[in-house]
């Protein structure tokens, strides 16, 4: 059974990728485009409602392309529109999620340091998060007016799901809930603000009415605020790749450190596409990132290695017991039927020639045991500690 699900795992992870692509595509395009449009030179293009043009090179032609200030006088057929793209993002998103977080729900979900919770528990915490991701963010948008005391508010949700997300569930999967809780915003965004939005428009339109320019703007507004919350969703679909981020102590404030600094960024993009190439934007963010990695860098404190030796024969009965269940040629953990990333510890030398990833991931960071499924002790860390020191 462990087969079917790494192939669900494969197929949902790759569609979700594809589908991401192409929607954060169309968000930095179509933003990109909305800030290099330039009042049209023609009058009679204003006569006609254009309310600005961009022209544009690419795949061998040129292109020039009108955005009306309300909608065009004749309503055009075909009208091509722009939305499975988040919907596939966020149902192939849901789908990878169910087959590697829900269904192993005690391996990925749950970790018992953090808290000791039912499987049950955390999968409903989990899905119970992405609904309040959306029902507090469209209430704050429909509360607050003001863009930037918005996200200001926003940002603070943001933070606050981060640290109880943190004291919930596993650290990995703490992050990648926030990542789809901020991506269940987006899409929220799509479904239920854009496309009514631009429906309203075209149905204005196809009873013979004067469209009402608010739909405009509330359309523009929200797919603003996606295009912010591009590169911090990003970063928390990624983080599994970092255990030095989500296995740190203060793993919560990392992740909003990081995706504060992807929208700051995003901000110099939106920036630089109407002219301003405000450069201390870019040099800023460098700055932080620098602080971040230095704020969290590892102690260097040597282990103690004052007790006994510590003889390989330990070191193996200690990964044999906590590590060896995933990391093997035929794993017994449920949930993985290959060893994760290759990685195996069958063997003396498999054991050796990781000896550095282990020393990152089980002794540095804490971030393995993937959830401490496997319950290491933090003595059993430290005998780990000083057969590392000692080699």
């Amino acid at each position: 059974m462990n087969y079917v699900w790494d192939w669900g795992n494969l197929l949902f992870r790759w569609l979700h990728v594809v589908a991401a692509i192409a929607w954060i595509g169309a968000s930095f395009y179509f933003i990109a485009l909305d800030n290099h449009l330039r009042p049209p030179a023609e009058e009679r293009d204003r006569d006609r409602g254009v309310g600005g043009e961009s022209w544009e090179v690419h795949g061998g032609g040129f292109y020039r392309v009108e955005k009306f200030l309300v909608a065009p006088e004749k309503l055009p057929s075909p009208l091509h529109w722009f939305k499975w793209e988040a919907y596939t993002t966020w149902l192939s998103g849901v789908a990878l999620f169910i087959v590697v977080y829900y269904v192993h729900a005690s391996t990925y979900l749950v970790d018992p340091s953090v808290r000791n919770l039912s499987t049950w528990a955390a999968v409903a915490i989990s899905v119970g998060g992405l609904v309040v991701a959306w029902v507090v963010y469209d209430g704050l948008c429909r509360v607050i007016r003001e863009e930037r005391l918005l996200a200001a508010a926003v940002f603070g949700f943001i933070v606050l799901s981060a640290w109880v997300m943190s004291e919930l569930l596993a650290p990995r999967a703490a992050y990648v809930e926030v990542g789809a809780m901020i991506g269940t915003m987006m899409v929220g965004n799509v479904f239920f603000v854009i496309i009514p939005a631009h429906w309203e428009l075209v149905r204005a339109k196809q009873r013979g009415e004067e469209p009402d320019p608010k739909h405009n703007l509330r359309g523009k507004t929200r797919s603003v605020h996606n295009n912010y919350l591009t590169l911090p969703v990003v970063f928390a679909m990624l983080s599994n790749h970092s255990p030095f981020t989500y296995g740190h102590s203060y793993s919560w404030l990392i992740l909003v450190a990081i995706m504060a600094l992807g929208a700051w960024v995003r901000h110099y993009f939106n920036l630089r596409h109407v002219g301003r190439n405000a450069w201390w934007i870019l040099a800023s963010a460098a700055v932080g990132f620098v602080v971040v990695a230095v704020a969290i860098r590892p102690s260097g404190s040597k282990p103690q290695t004052t007790g006994a030796a510590v003889s390989f024969a330990q070191v193996q009965r200690v990964i044999e017991q906590r590590c060896v269940p995933c990391h093997s040629q035929h794993p017994t953990e449920p949930g993985f039927s290959s060893a994760p990333a290759g990685v195996r510890f069958d063997t003396r030398a498999e054991i050796e020639q990781q000896a550095e990833r282990i020393k990152e991931q089980a002794v540095d960071s804490h971030a393995m045991p993937l959830g401490n499924a496997t319950h290491m002790t933090q003595g059993e860390r430290d005998l780990l500690a000083r057969w590392l020191a000692s080699r």
